[in-house]
């Protein structure tokens, strides 16, 4: 797919780069070599998927920087958005869902079912400009943009500011990193908080109803104990799945919050970079993305694996 981005945009893709003003023959023979377009279509595909496996994307046709490089820098701010924001969506998706179950048809579970339809139904640039107007613009209670306050200059050690500034004793720098992460990821984890209300739902009531929690219930057993020794446990492959899921939708809203908020990520370097059609690192983003995807769903499933009685059972009989 990131192989194909660059051939399948209409028009030549050296002139979408440099511009009809600045296309003399020249410059249009060395950005077709940078680019690899010069070879056969069989031989740039094998090129690059070399490339590609070593992180070789070439340099930005706008900063002239090796790609890699600026990726290392960025994937970091990514990550830490997505995992506050997985991190909220799911403790409070999984309390909302359980309790919806536990509670079925009250106040409670048509609440959690509406919260959740309206998460999937809400454009998540237009509930981010209203979070920003109530909390930022009115209350004035976070910041607006950016991953930390100006004043801080922490040092680089693993990209990661919430590790960075503990690392370096800079607890003031710490608060305001989170501090600049609450908004970003409250909005990015709205749609995976609808998704992990609906599924965790949905899974308790499926499994509540199964034949070994009626025989708990005739024993005389502790609901508490039945709930989360029977019911939870036997639910919670289905809203591990939903959690790796909702991974993926993390990766995709990304690309609005951190254009929204300024976020120094992944998704706003992709953004600017199809602005500017910078190809090279847009090629990148994608790969670099899907490369994501895949090890979320493969740690989920493992996840899914080490929880799951009959899964276990299964391999241990294959």
């Amino acid at each position: 797919m990131s192989f194909s981005i660059i051939r399948l945009i209409p028009g030549d893709p050296v002139l979408n780069i440099i511009g009809e003003r600045g296309a003399s023959p020249e410059r249009i023979a060395e950005i077709t070599k940078n680019l690899g377009l010069d070879k056969p279509l069989p031989i740039q595909f094998l090129k690059f998927s070399a490339n590609a496996l070593v992180g070789d994307f070439g340099e930005s046709t706008v900063s002239k920087q090796p790609v890699i490089s600026e990726f290392k820098v960025l994937w970091p701010a990514t990550v830490e958005l997505a995992f506050v924001a997985l991190l909220w969506s799911s403790l409070v998706g999984l309390a909302l869902g359980m309790l919806a179950a536990v509670k079925r048809n009250s106040f409670w579970d048509y609440g959690a079912v509406s919260l959740s339809t309206l998460g999937f139904a809400m454009p998540i640039f237009w509930w981010g400009l209203i979070v920003i107007f109530f909390f930022s613009v009115k209350l004035g209670i976070f910041p607006v943009s950016g991953r930390i306050d100006v004043m801080f200059d922490v040092p680089y050690k693993t990209g990661f500011y919430f590790l960075d500034t503990l690392l370096s004793g800079q607890w003031d720098a710490f608060v305001s990193a989170c501090k600049y992460v609450i908004l970003p990821a409250f909005v990015l984890g709205t749609v995976p908080l609808a998704l992990i209300v609906r599924v965790s739902r949905a899974s308790i009531i499926d499994v509540a109803e199964e034949d070994y929690v009626r025989t708990a219930r005739s024993k005389g057993l502790p609901y508490k104990q039945i709930l989360f020794k029977h019911i939870f446990k036997n639910a919670l492959p289905q809203i591990l799945t939903s959690i790796g899921l909702a991974m993926g939708q993390l990766l995709t809203g990304a690309i609005l919050t951190e254009t929204l908020f300024s976020w120094p990520g992944m998704g706003r370097w992709i953004i600017k970079s199809i602005e500017a059609r910078d190809y090279p690192v847009v090629q990148a983003g994608v790969f670099y993305s899907m490369l994501i995807i895949i090890i979320v769903n493969w740690v989920t499933d493992e996840s899914v694996k080490i929880v799951s009685p009959k899964m276990r059972d299964s391999q241990r009989g294959g």
